[in-house]
């Protein structure tokens, strides 16, 4: 099995957050991502610290959602996958 690159991963966490309509708790992000906790919690400060994401509290609960930024990541990376596709890359 191949292991994922960082942009992957990266790409992977946004787009499962955009997914579920833009708002999803940690957990359930967490397990979907398919990576230990202490790498989640890498890749999650890394994307709160750039401003891919945002924590919005609601009540008790803290739900994640992308910021303009990482829309804009994603539309690039599907922007990127759709020119290594077209070249056969």
């Amino acid at each position: 099995m191949k292991k994922r690159e960082r942009l992957e991963v990266i790409f992977d966490i946004l787009k499962i957050v955009s997914d579920h309509h833009n708002s999803m708790l940690r957990t359930p992000l967490l397990r979907c991502s398919n990576l230990s906790s202490s790498n989640f919690i890498e890749y999650y400060t890394e994307l709160m610290s750039k401003g891919f994401i945002k924590e919005i509290s609601d009540k008790d609960k803290i739900f994640v959602t992308l910021t303009d930024k990482g829309f804009k990541f994603l539309e690039k990376y599907k922007l990127i996958l759709g020119f290594i596709d077209e070249f056969e890359l």
